[in-house]
């Protein structure tokens, strides 16, 4: 069988492509550092993250980019001889109320170009395309021509802000864009036109959208025409995947796909989904990549397997090796002097300039700077949530001078919204630990436990959630006794659903280690190991 998600915990806006025997898929990173996550498999089931291919400042650097923006949308694809991936970088998003229209529309969405001869070589500097809008993707038409195509964003007042599917020609040799662009389709009913893919077969362009938005009624929609720049026909059926008329699956959001053709003639479609928390409904675990088989019907037009449109959770595969997905149990001593592949950071693209794995070797450490809510520099290492049960512990060795200096355990999903665990000083010079809990309520209002006061020296901090439920508890190093930090508080609010109003929420939940100095006087965090462990439920 092969267990849907594939790609658990935040990973969305999959592209997917075959070359020989491998298969490539990439999702968003949005403000995470590095940019775009590839994955590689074989067998279609078994994925392992091959590169980060977006890792430098000439590619990348998103310091200032507001929550949920950053690298939306890359699209890979293979063509004369190269990888090439193309990448939104959303610099501005604004607010979505209409009651202010330059909040409302005024974004600014950039889309850039790079490529390389092998997936986890060094890609190139990137060339920027255009600004029209996002969800870049490129298609390599039979005749050797390839083309750019992105959803229009129109910023008018009364104009639809989702204006259609757009294509351009591209020169693959220098990035330069030729002729005029012109707008191919406007999208159906569903409404949000956006993620374009484009194949060809039998004679026929295939245009692949998303729709819908991106929360429940999310959708893959599918239509045709003989010309690239149509007129496209719509799919009879309109959606060829979603889970908005399916209230018993168990994968909801499903939309955003791409499709792939294995060296037998099988179509695969891959797509975002989410799983959302039995009680409170909410999916802490972000936007999953999820895969399934699809037909071409007699009509020439494609479907499920079964013609339901309806996201699958299991597919049996009877000639495709497959392992079914065990609950992560990783744990990191930062004896290696780069990164464990498991951990990114937010936003910079000068890593040493908030932590070092060599300063003290076998440990991590993280120089104290900006707020943990900063968008700028903040000195925060995480890996993501991928189930909703699990443990993650550490050892935390810091000496704060005041209470403007502090170091600890994060649960993290964004500047909004996020539970933290920290060590710092208070006035009369006694240590503490107190958990920070920023909740994403309509008086942005943060809240702060009673200060637990502890002895000098290293101290495990750990963090337990099961669903919406989270406990933190200490021990001090050389100490069998774990003590609980008083409350249970509230994992659910780690979510896109659990938000302020007019603000985009398109991430996960990651957990890790923080580091603050308000002072800027240089304060320093060194943490021994970091252990992941998922729970059974």
């Amino acid at each position: 069988m092969i267990s849907n998600p594939i790609l658990r915990g935040f990973n969305p806006d999959p592209s997917i492509v075959r070359v020989g025997p491998d298969y490539y898929i990439a999702t968003s990173t949005f403000e995470w550092y590095p940019g775009v996550q590839i994955h590689h498999s074989r067998d279609l089931a078994n994925w392992q993250l091959a590169a980060r291919p977006l890792s430098r400042a000439s590619q990348l650097d998103m310091r200032g980019n507001p929550d949920s923006c950053g690298v939306w949308a890359p699209d890979i694809s293979y063509a004369n001889g190269r990888f090439h991936l193309i990448y939104t970088d959303v610099k501005r998003y604004g607010r979505t109320t209409q009651s202010d229209f330059s909040e409302a529309s005024l974004r600014d969405f950039h889309n850039y170009w790079v490529w390389s001869d092998s997936i986890d070589g060094d890609w190139s500097d990137p060339v920027h395309l255009n600004s029209s809008g996002f969800d870049p993707a490129l298609f390599h038409d039979d005749d050797g021509r390839s083309w750019l195509l992105n959803m229009l964003w129109d910023h008018r007042p009364n104009h639809r802000r989702f204006a259609g599917i757009v294509a351009q020609e591209i020169d693959l040799s220098d990035g330069s864009l030729l002729g005029e662009r012109r707008t191919i389709f406007e999208g159906s009913h569903l409404g949000f036109t956006e993620g374009p893919h484009l194949y060809k077969r039998n004679g026929w362009y295939h245009l692949l959208v998303a729709e819908g938005g991106t929360g429940r009624e999310h959708a893959v929609v599918m239509a045709r025409s003989r010309s690239l720049f149509g007129p496209y026909e719509l799919h009879p059926d309109t959606i060829v995947l979603s889970a908005s008329h399916h209230p018993d699956a168990s994968l909801k959001r499903a939309g955003h796909g791409d499709l792939v053709e294995t060296s037998e003639g099988e179509t695969w479609m891959v797509y975002l989904c989410g799983r959302p928390l039995p009680k409170s409904d909410r999916c802490i675990l972000g936007r999953e990549t999820a895969i399934q088989p699809m037909r071409w019907g007699e009509d020439g037009w494609l479907r499920t397997l079964d013609g339901s449109a309806a996201p699958t959770t299991e597919i049996e595969t009877h000639h495709r090796a497959s392992t079914p997905p065990a609950g992560l149990d990783e744990r990191d001593d930062f004896d290696a002097p780069t990164l464990p592949q498991a951990f990114q950071w937010l936003r910079t693209p000068y890593p040493d300039d908030i932590f070092s794995l060599t300063a003290r070797p076998g440990h991590l450490r993280l120089f104290g700077r900006e707020t943990a809510g900063s968008q700028f520099n903040q000195s925060l290492v995480a890996r993501r949530q991928s189930e909703w049960c699990f443990r993650a512990e550490t050892l935390i060795d810091f000496s704060p001078a005041s209470f403007q200096q502090s170091a600890g355990l994060i649960h993290y999903y964004n500047s909004t919204k996020f539970h933290y665990l920290y060590l710092s000083r208070q006035d009369d010079g006694t240590l503490c630990l107190q958990v920070l809990s920023v909740l994403p309520d309509e008086n942005r209002a943060s809240t702060c436990t009673a200060p637990v006061a502890i002895e000098g020296g290293p101290v495990h901090l750990a963090l337990d959630v099961h669903h919406e439920d989270m406990h933190f508890s200490y021990r001090m190093a050389g100490k069998e006794e774990w003590h609980p930090i008083a409350g249970t508080f509230d994992a659910s609010i780690l979510s896109d659903e659990a938000t302020l109003p007019y603000l985009p929420n398109f991430t996960g939940a990651f957990i890790g280690m923080a580091c603050q100095d308000m002072e800027g006087a240089g304060a320093c965090a060194d943490f021994d190991y970091f252990h992941y462990s998922e729970q059974s439920e």
